[in-house]
């Protein structure tokens, strides 16, 4: 009864679980830049001292404000890996950084319309970090207006993993050029600071797993289990009494 209740080892983030590993241990900041993929959206400014024409590259505006708004007035990447940018035609922007993008545009731009000592200034950012968590305690899909999001912080956006979740095993489906993968993080190990799937990235799926003893019914606590148990031999009693008296 008490070895299926679920324990503090199941419930507690970033426990030091080896000896290699201390709380001084040091988040590595230096990440991999993401790459931009099918189906993100970017927004981009072009600003210069000659604003009459860098309007005809800015596009209007709408008046909703998130990524609502952005899905009219940002650049969607196509199936292709292309935005269609205003006068400039098709820029392909697939497996490109944010920086490369903006000197991709940047250099387009004095190509075709400004001259080399022209002031000319352009902004590229994503539209959001937009992630869905679906499995165990419901999920939904959520959009946070950051550069870095780990796993932690969109759990707790989104209201944080039940005590029925699995944190030992939360599973990252990521979007790469040539399809989805699939990869595992304990969210329990202090260790996981050092995972490369520890900040989220756009389009992310995170599912969570029930733990195996909810599966069987089992209680969260050793009271929920005694009252399963009182309940069902309370039930048995009743029922060997109501079969002898017949």
């Amino acid at each position: 009864m008490f070895s299926s209740c679920i324990s503090n080892k199941d419930l507690v983030y970033l426990q030091e679980k080896g000896s290699d590993v201390d709380s001084t241990l040091q988040i590595n900041e230096i990440s991999k830049p993401y790459r931009v993929q099918v189906g993100d959206i970017l927004r981009i400014n072009v600003k210069a001292l000659d604003s009459e024409l860098v309007s005809i590259f800015n596009p209007v505006e709408s008046g909703s404000s998130g990524t609502g708004g952005l899905y009219f007035s940002g650049f969607t990447v196509d199936l292709h890996g292309n935005i269609e940018f205003p006068i400039l035609g098709k820029i392909n922007v697939l497996g490109f950084t944010i920086d490369e993008i903006k000197e991709k545009v940047k250099g387009e731009l004095f190509k075709q319309y400004f001259k080399e000592d022209a002031e000319l200034f352009v902004t590229v950012k994503l539209a959001g970090l937009k992630y869905t968590i679906t499995g165990e305690g419901g999920g939904g899909i959520f959009t946070l207006f950051q550069d870095r999001v780990n796993i932690i912080e969109a759990l707790a956006n989104a209201g944080d993993i039940p005590a029925t979740g699995d944190r030992k095993d939360i599973l990252i489906i990521r979007q790469y050029p040539d399809g989805q993968r699939i990869h595992h993080i304990d969210l329990t190990d202090i260790a996981a600071i050092k995972s490369p799937y520890y900040y989220i990235q756009p389009n992310d799926i995170i599912l969570i797993k029930p733990l195996k003893r909810k599966a069987i019914g089992a209680g969260q606590t050793a009271l929920q289990n005694l009252t399963t148990i009182a309940s069902i031999l309370s039930v048995m009693v009743s029922t060997y009494f109501l079969v002898k008296n017949l």
